[in-house]
Parts: structure tokens; C-alpha cells; sequence
């Protein structure tokens, strides 16, 4: 493979001046610029990225930690990431925690080591249960900057990008009761998660502040068998004239369920559910969505953390960014 030294011994320059034409410097004549890139391409020339990146000590890669790829929301955020990182220059590498804390930290240790120049990471469901945060701690003080998204937090003092999780639900909630929707549910499978919590306060506000109506609240946990609860609970409170879920199975299954007992949506019961335009496309009639606007929040996470690593916002207090969510009308709701 060619090096900078072979380049500038046939155009009889210097090594610094070939590199600082293949950088565009304006301390270099336009015509040596040109030579110098048309024999870089000719044999191809590639820097070399491991010896840069000892030099300026810093890696151009960014760490990114999710708690599970097959989530499509966490997914459309990655791409998100990724999009805005490449107009900086900067290469993601990804790791899965699939939601163990424990695999978490290991991704962290591992990708600590001088591959990263800082992190953009959602929490795994196990480290927000048992509330442990020093392994983020830690990484800030070895000078990694870190970016959290979606699942947070909140004792750690650095960059943050959420969506207005409970306004979003709240919102949704009055909604409805504009509607003249008498009995609404909330369902949720995220009870565990910050997300899930807020989302759940924003149902109750919502309710309570209706003076008649009561919260019925169904929380589902991972061993159970969501298509069974959710059917058990709309036979067992068949008033129900209106469903909020959470995420983004609740609200498709909702849907389903509620056809299953000849119920007819939405004349019968409405159902609104946290998911994606991908979501609402599986069912008949279309469920009306919360929208999160997923590929926003990777690119305003990436934003957050690329402008800690150029410099630009060293001295200056961390930053939360709350992204608006949209609630998203469709056949689900009248």
C-alpha cells in the first residue's frame, strides 16, 4: 500500500506539504493540490486511519449502545445516528445490550479502550430496574462523552434527548375524551422503563382531571401472553370505550382484540397506541399513532455529542433536548 512518504518522493515535495494538500490546506498552491490528489488516486491512497487517530488521539467513531435491534423505534434512531455522524465524518460502531446490564458495561469497557472518541447510548431495561449508573460515571471520567436518548438517566449529568412522553399521552388521553370517550384504558408492556412510567402519569393526570372516571390500568409483564391479557381485560371491563397503550404491540393487539369480542373500531371502542406509521399498517382498521420521530432524535443525539467532541461545547452546562411527538390520526379513532 502506498504512504505519504512514497507519494512526496515522486512529486518531490514534502511529506507535510502532500498532506496537507490531500487536507485542503490554503497553505498549499492550487496546482500542487491537484497533483497531489490525482497521484493519491492513482495508486489509490487510503490514510492510514490507525496512525491518524494515535496522532490527533482521536478516533472519529463514535460508540453507540442499544438495548435491542429488532425494536423498530431503536432501529430508525440508529439510522438517525448514522446519517447525521457521516455529514461530520465520523464511523458509528454499535453493540447490543439486549436489555442486561451486564452487557452493557461490557460493550462500554470494550469500546472505552481507545476505539470511541464518546457514546450515544439507551439504557438497558436491567440497569434502569436496578437504577446502577456508575459505569457511566466512570467512562465521563476517563474524558469519553457521553449522549443518552429515549431511555435515560436522570443522576447522570450529561447530554439527553427524550420525546415528551407523558404530554405525548396526556394529550392523547384528552383527545379522546374530546371525543366524548367515557372509559379509557391505558395498557402498557414498558412499566419497568422511565418511558413507560412517565407515560402512565400523563393517563392518570389526564383521567383524574375528569372528575367522573376512574383509572383502569392493565400492566403487562414479559412472561405473560399479551394477546391473552389484553383479551381477558377488555372482557372483564366491557364499559371500555377507548384504549391508550403505551407501545407499540399494546395498541395493535388492542385493535385486534377488540375485534375478536365484535366489538367494531372505532364506533365501539377507539384505540390510540405509542408506535410508528410501520405499526399502524398492520391492522385493519389503521391505528392512530403517537409518532416519536425517531431518525429526529439520532440526529440530535449525534448533533449533542459531535459538538462536545469538536470543542464547541466543552464549558457549557449539559444540554436536554425534548423532541415533540405527533399524534397521528387515523381509522382507529372516530
Amino acid at each position: 500500500m502506498v504512504t505519504l512518504k512514497q507519494l512526496a518522493k515522486e512529486l518531490n515535495v514534502s511529506i507535510s506539504t502532500v498532506s496537507k494538500a490531500l487536507n485542503n490546506s490554503e497553505e498549499i498552491g492550487e496546482e500542487t493540490v491537484r497533483r497531489v490528489k490525482e497521484l493519491a488516486e492513482l495508486y489509490n491512497y487510503k490514510p492510514n486511519k490507525v496512525a491518524l487517530s494515535l496522532k490527533q488521539n482521536k478516533t472519529k467513531t463514535i460508540g453507540v449502545i442499544i438495548p435491542d435491534i429488532l425494536n423498530h423505534f431503536l432501529a430508525k434512531v440508529l439510522f438517525g445516528i448514522e446519517r447525521e455522524a457521516t455529514k461530520y465524518g465520523y464511523n458509528i460502531i454499535t453493540c447490543i445490550s439486549n436489555e442486561s446490564l451486564e452487557k452493557e458495561k461490557e460493550s462500554m469497557h470494550l469500546l472505552a479502550n481507545g476505539s470511541v472518541d464518546g457514546f450515544i447510548l439507551s439504557l438497558a431495561e436491567e440497569t434502569q430496574t436496578k437504577n446502577e449508573v456508575e459505569h457511566f460515571k466512570k467512562t465521563m471520567a476517563q474524558g469519553l462523552p457521553i449522549v443518552m436518548f429515549d431511555r435515560v438517566a436522570h443522576d447522570v449529568l450529561c447530554d439527553k434527548v427524550i420525546v415528551d412522553d407523558f404530554e405525548a399521552i396526556y394529550n392523547a388521553t384528552k383527545n379522546l375524551q374530546a371525543k366524548k370517550r367515557k372509559t379509557i384504558a391505558f395498557i402498557s408492556s414498558i412499566d419497568s422503563l422511565s418511558v413507560g412510567k412517565l407515560r402512565e402519569r400523563g393517563y392518570n393526570k389526564a383521567i383524574l382531571e375528569q372528575n367522573a372516571a376512574k383509572p383502569i390500568v392493565l400492566k403487562i409483564k414479559k412472561k405473560d401472553d399479551n394477546q391473552k391479557k389484553i383479551m381477558s381485560f377488555l372482557k372483564k371491563n366491557p364499559a371500555i370505550d377507548a384504549v391508550v397503550a403505551a407501545d407499540s404491540s399494546s395498541g395493535v393487539i388492542a385493535i385486534n382484540a377488540a375485534i375478536n369480542l365484535g366489538l367494531k373500531v372505532p364506533k365501539d371502542i377507539s384505540v390510540i397506541g405509542f408506535s410508528s406509521k410501520a405499526d399502524s399498517n398492520l391492522t385493519f382498521p389503521r391505528l392512530t399513532t403517537i409518532r416519536q420521530h425517531a431518525k429526529e432524535i439520532g440526529a440530535n443525539a449525534a448533533q449533542l455529542l459531535i459538538n462536545r467532541l469538536q470543542n464547541k461545547s466543552n464549558d457549557e452546562d449539559v444540554k436536554t433536548i425534548i423532541v415533540k411527538t405527533s399524534l397521528v390520526k387515523s381509522k382507529s379513532t372516530v
